[in-house]
């Protein structure tokens, strides 16, 4: 009977190699990997995985109780297990059970940044006392640990010494004494290898990562001390899965494993052993004429002989990462940046995103989505991609009614954008799917077996929550809409009547109103069906009418401003509502709602009419803002229902008001743009006159509204005004200058004598 324990860092490419040769040689007739044995039963599930790809566990509804064990092609855990599922060696996990993992605290953390072995160092990890692969790396004369990895293990080309490995542990960990969460991990590690040796295995290769080496080797602690270090730990279910996985986050992984930060240099290390510094600059030279920068094969060469002159300044063996970037910089992107962001982006990094088999197993919800994907020809990808849709065409609108459904489920797979082109049709997403979108799958599988029945049923618990506030509610009709889940709208519906007939705060409706009717436009315009939604918006304008004069009271100039933005979306959002029928008076007769009676502020008013009369009602008063006041103003005047603004004007910059205030007037009543003071001279000769004869304190004092109001208009309308004072000035300065007679002398003679008079 014989146990390696072959001590590794994870995702290393050379120690991937090295446990490749090694197990080929040893050939073991039962392989232990580091991990939680619940996922024994998926390793047969590999032959048909793509990566990067990672085991996922979860407790069943409790989301926050997740982690992840992330593999990559040049993971030596990957390469050991695909070498005992194609030579029919038995391959098992030795870690702590995800069970016990996953049973403390939940981490604070998003669910797919934390993992069970996150306390542990292995080779590079952070948060044990001190640093064995840092002290190492001194004891060598490097400042950097990973240089010296790489120097030692990453480019032998797949001669690892895993017992100079072991030996350096030993000498790191003596006189160390692992922590709680660590001494059970490592006491389950060697339960697991008694077992394998109990039940009969000859050959035994363990893989782990080199911290743990030590551990599992030489004297090893007495069964009754590991099962006291074992003993009464807590437990919960917890089910396990594979999911695909990204390069960016594996590069950004902070838990088991300890993340690297060029996942993508490493597959090149891994996949291309012969010449990896000339091929990957080759490569390096494609990425920038892909987009359009000139880079000839004499930059290459040059690339490469700069990276192997400094990693022969440098003492290394073979130029690495920070030699091949610094060659990059200088000669294939002649010191730019930009450039070389892009190499990382694209290169170091990489956007490799993994794929599972479809005999994987999935949760309903999941099943769903990947046909739906295949259907409609959505392949997930870990690059932005972006896409454009038309709506009007059948598989666009199943795309677009797909995404935001999964919006409602939390898995924001796809970001709206604003469309290039016009018209209510087209839509523009960008695209990328991330690990943490099957957690929210898994999370949401309880409430349906498809993504409409689920997003529907997330919608109703949405909608019934007590916490979930007016403007909560209104975006959520629009986003049921969007994804037409009509089997949730009247529950939605429903709980945002009834809110909204609760809320006594005008401001609360004034915000939400905008978005419902958008959304009722939506409907209309999309061939939706949103029965209900008009009745809902007419009984909130009808409120916002009523309460709107109280809620324009004794305001401040920030309250004022705010309301002001809530007045003008309001009116916005009024002009769309021609399609919703006026309320129908009583008395009145039939179809007196759609003639000029609805235009009233009776009961049977048009949603315009009533609007409009509620502004009226309040633009008389003599306590409101000057901001308001203005505002007021202007929106009467431009529907044509005001006939004397110039007076109203006059008024509000007479001596008698404090220039603070008609400067609040001037900026309320301007706010709608500035092409009125070009078309009418009467108005703009109003605003000339009081502030040319505002003194000079007065205006330094209004100064800031002023440039603030002028400073919003285009610049085209700026200019116009100018010219139209600079015309006016001159015109003023002709009638009124002195004829000088002796100079106009001779001209006078001059014509006299054309029209045959004498100048006596």
């Amino acid at each position: 009977m014989s146990v390696s324990v072959l001590g590794v860092r994870h995702h290393g490419p050379g120690s991937a190699r090295a446990v490749r040769r090694e197990l080929e040689r040893l050939r073991p007739d039962a392989i232990l990997i580091e991990g939680p044995p619940e996922a024994d039963a998926l390793v047969t599930h590999a032959p048909g995985l793509e990566p990067p790809v990672a085991l996922l566990a979860h407790v069943p509804g409790a989301p926050a109780r997740a982690a992840f064990w992330p593999f990559a092609e040049f993971s030596p855990e990957w390469q050991a297990i695909r070498y005992g599922t194609s030579a029919g060696v038995p391959v098992r996990f030795c870690d702590l059970p995800a069970a016990h993992s996953l049973a403390g605290e939940p981490s604070a953390a998003e669910p797919g940044d934390q993992g069970p072995g996150g306390a542990e160092l292995d080779v590079v990890g952070t948060g044990m006392r001190g640093d064995p692969i840092g002290a190492l790396a001194a004891a060598a004369g490097y400042d950097d640990p990973e240089r010296w990895w790489e120097d030692v293990v990453e480019h032998r080309g797949g001669d690892t010494p895993f017992e100079v490995i072991a030996e350096a542990m030993a000498a790191v960990r003596e006189g160390y004494r692992p922590e709680e969460r660590e001494a059970r991990r490592e006491a389950y590690m060697r339960k697991t290898l008694r077992a394998a040796i109990k039940q009969g295995f000859g050959r035994i290769a363990v893989i782990c990562g080199a911290w743990h080496v030590p551990a599992l080797t030489g004297p090893l602690p007495s069964v009754t001390a590991d099962n006291a270090v074992l003993r009464g730990l807590p437990k919960v279910k917890a089910e396990l899965t594979w999911v695909p996985w990204t390069y960016g986050r594996l590069a950004s992984w902070s838990g088991y494993g300890a993340g690297i930060t060029s996942p993508g240099w490493y597959h090149h290390l891994f996949e291309t052993p012969d010449r990896p510094v000339e091929r990957w600059l080759a490569a390096a030279a494609g990425v920038l004429r892909d987009e359009g920068l000139a880079v000839s094969s004499a930059h290459v060469i040059e690339s490469v002989r700069l990276a192997g002159s400094l990693a022969a300044l440098r003492g290394r063996p073979l130029a690495g990462l920070g030699e091949v970037t610094e060659a990059a910089r200088a000669v294939l992107c002649e010191g730019d940046d930009l450039a070389v962001e892009l190499i990382q982006r694209r290169m170091v990094v990489g956007d490799r995103l993994g794929h599972v088999s479809d005999g994987t197993p999935m949760v309903p919800l999941q099943r769903d989505l990947r046909e739906r994907q295949r259907r409609l020809k959505l392949k997930p990808e870990a690059r932005d991609r972006e896409i454009d849709h038309d709506v009007s065409k059948p598989v666009d609108l199943d795309r677009f009614i797909l995404l935001h459904g999964l919006r409602l489920l939390g898995v924001g797979w796809g970001t709206p954008g604003q469309a290039r082109g016009k018209g209510t049709f087209r839509e523009t997403w960008t695209l990328q799917w991330r690990p943490e979108h099957d957690l929210a799958l898994i999370e949401h599988a309880a409430l349906g077996t498809t993504v409409p029945s689920a997003a529907a049923q997330r919608a109703r618990d949405l909608a019934g929550a007590p916490s979930a506030t007016l403007a909560d509610l209104t975006s959520l009709v629009e986003q049921c809409l969007l994804a037409d889940l009509p089997q949730a709208l009247p529950g939605v519906l429903a709980a945002l009547s009834a809110k909204a007939a609760l809320d006594t705060d005008v401001t609360h409706l004034m915000a939400a109103l905008p978005a419902l009717v958008l959304t009722h436009r939506y409907g209309d315009v999309r061939g939706t069906s949103a029965d209900g939604l008009a009745v809902i918006v007419r009984s909130m304008l009808e409120r916002i009418c009523v309460g709107l004069p109280v809620a324009v009271t004794g305001l401040d100039d920030d309250a004022a401003a705010d309301l002001l933005k809530h007045v003008d979306a309001v009116h916005s959002a009024v002009a769309l509502l021609t399609d919703i029928p006026a309320a129908p008076a009583r008395d009145a007769p039939p179809g007196a709602e759609h003639s000029d009676v609805a235009e009233e502020a009776g009961p049977g008013a048009s949603p315009r009419g009533r609007w409009m009369a509620a502004l009226r009602g309040i633009s008389d008063r003599q306590d409101l803002h000057g901001l308001i006041e203005g505002r007021l103003t202007r929106i009467l005047l431009d529907s044509g229902g005001l006939g004397d603004a110039g007076d109203r004007m006059s008024r509000a910059m007479s001596r008698g008001q404090a220039p603070a205030r008609a400067a609040a007037w001037v900026e309320g009543f301007l706010s709608g743009g500035g092409l009125l003071l070009v078309h009418d001279p009467r108005l703009l000769g109003l605003v000339d006159d009081w502030l040319t004869g505002l003194s000079v304190e007065q205006f330094t004092d209004v100064l800031p509204l002023l440039r603030r109001t002028f400073g919003g208009f285009a610049a085209p309308e700026r200019r116009s005004i100018g010219e139209r004072l600079r015309s006016a000035g001159r015109d003023d300065a002709d009638r009124d200058q002195d004829v000088d007679e002796h100079r106009a002398a001779p001209a006078v003679a001059t014509v006299l004598s054309i029209i045959g008079r004498t100048n006596g």
